[in-house]
């Protein structure tokens, strides 16, 4: 027997949204003035106050009302608190996905949160506050963009695609031929600077596919979720099954398309999150 109902869920979903809405308001009124940033890992990986102040808002929200749920975010991670995935609720939170589009006044920036029971994501929530689009799926409960049903394309030929892959400085040489590959065998491709935003564009249909490598736990889990209500094929670029602590995805809009891609890419192994 689950240890959630549907009902719960969607209360948790409501509670959840909210928090994004406020935050997105936050996103708001900074997005066009100038911003103090921090460097973590490296120049192209910033914070800046606003991610702090949205991550606390949420953890400090959620705490109040649901006392026993734990936390995975992007920042205090950052900060050297140790990730600890358990079979407890826990809520997986990155406050600014696109942090540095964020800090460039570009608008392909997300609030990311899912909710994680028993180690399995059971709700998602995508909100770009910039263009107002929430987007939104609980587990076996199909996929919402602003409570409107979203579904993948369903394209199944390469030369038809169009796909989001990136190249960034950790392992820049094979993500670069993992993309030629994918531009020799006719796909398209973009790059949105925002993972849980490239994810969301395969679930509405925008995109076909999405592959990349590198990213963490909080930048995927709830987009990872939202394709797969969408009716995406949801795997690890090997084609084996996807692994959310494992920093590798590939999603799209359906099997063939995904069995095409997978021959074509070089993996990369990351240590896991």
């Amino acid at each position: 027997m689950a240890d959630y109902t549907t009902e719960e869920l969607k209360v948790y979903l409501e509670t959840a949204v909210n928090i994004a809405r406020t935050a997105g308001k936050e996103v708001q009124n900074k997005f066009y003035k100038k911003k103090r940033t921090e460097i973590k890992s490296s120049l192209g990986d910033p914070v800046t106050e606003t991610d702090k102040l949205i991550e606390k808002m949420f953890v400090t929200t959620i705490k109040e009302k649901y006392p026993s749920h734990r936390f995975i975010g992007e920042e205090s991670t950052a900060a050297g608190k140790r990730t600890s995935f358990t079979d407890n609720p826990t809520w997986i939170i990155d406050p600014i996905d696109g942090t540095t589009n964020f800090v460039h006044c570009l608008p392909y920036v997300c609030i990311s949160i899912a909710l994680v029971i028993k180690q399995q994501v059971v709700l998602g929530i995508v909100y770009n506050p910039m263009h107002d689009l929430m987007y939104t799926a609980i587990k076996g409960q199909g996929a919402f963009c602003n409570e409107d049903t979203i579904h993948v394309s369903g394209q199944e030929e390469i030369g038809r695609s169009l796909i989001h892959a990136s190249a960034t400085m950790s392992n820049c040489e094979i993500k670069l031929n993992n993309m030629k590959a994918l531009l020799q065998a006719g796909a398209g491709l973009r790059y949105f600077g925002c993972v849980a935003e490239g994810l969301c564009h395969v679930a509405n249909g925008s995109l076909d596919a999405y592959v990349d490598s590198g990213f963490h736990a909080w930048d995927v889990a709830a987009g990872a979720l939202i394709v797969e209500e969408a009716g995406g094929i949801l795997l690890d670029p090997t084609g084996g099954p996807f692994d959310l602590m494992c920093r590798r995805i590939l999603v799209a809009s359906s099997q063939n398309l995904a069995s095409t891609i997978t021959p074509l890419l070089t993996h990369i192994e990351y240590p896991k999150d």
